[in-house]
């Protein structure tokens, strides 16, 4: 749909892009339990129509705008020298947006939607796109390791090597809150690490 504002016509991505916008102030503002799709739209300029033609529902608008926001702080792959600390500091940047929606904008969209919309997009809302590329991240710092002589990658299976993504997927569905650096810690130290020490072996 086309739109009309102060003489220049809106559309396509530009709209979106507008949408979004408000949106994401709308959030932080007043919450997710307040923010609605009238307050949305017109703050955006528009009407809720134009929204429900998109999103069939506020999360689902939400999510859009967790996914453009609240992408991840960086895309690069730790290469520390060490395993535990390319893990560790890979999962630590991967909590950052979560911890920048906050505890109680957590339990909300987890209480309206748990197993149904929201459960499908936690992969996303940790990091946009496909889930595989967080495997792939996670992959190549074992790929790194390896180069190191601190591991065999080929005697890891890929539930491990997705194993510490899950994890903290696990904590954010079942505690409904910001992960702290303590918990990403003892899931690298106390789990991960010595579980792929025992399954890919310590290369000498």
């Amino acid at each position: 749909m086309n739109e009309q504002k102060n003489g220049t016509r809106r559309r396509g991505e530009a709209l979106e892009y507008a949408i979004l916008e408000a949106a994401w102030k709308e959030f932080t503002e007043v919450g997710y339990n307040s923010l609605t799709m009238e307050g949305v739209a017109a703050r955006a300029e528009t009407n809720k129509a134009v929204l429900y033609r998109r999103w069939s529902n506020k999360s689902e608008l939400v999510i859009a705008v967790l996914h453009k926001y609240l992408q991840n702080s960086s895309n690069e792959i730790p290469n520390t020298g060490n395993l535990r600390n390319d893990v560790f500091y890979f999962l630590l940047e991967l909590i950052k947006p979560l911890k920048k929606i906050g505890t109680q904008a957590i339990i909300e969209l987890l209480a309206e939607h748990i197993g149904s919309t929201i459960i499908s997009s936690i992969p996303h809302l940790i990091q946009p796109g496909a889930e595989n590329k967080l495997t792939a991240a996670i992959t190549a710092i074992l790929k790194n390791a390896e180069l190191r002589g601190e591991i065999n990658l080929e005697k890891l299976s890929m539930r491990i090597i997705s194993l510490p993504v899950d994890l903290v997927r696990y904590e954010l569905l079942t505690r409904k809150e910001p992960i702290s650096d303590e918990v990403i810690e003892e899931i690298v130290d106390t789990i991960f690490i010595p579980l792929v020490h025992v399954q890919a072996g310590i290369m000498k």
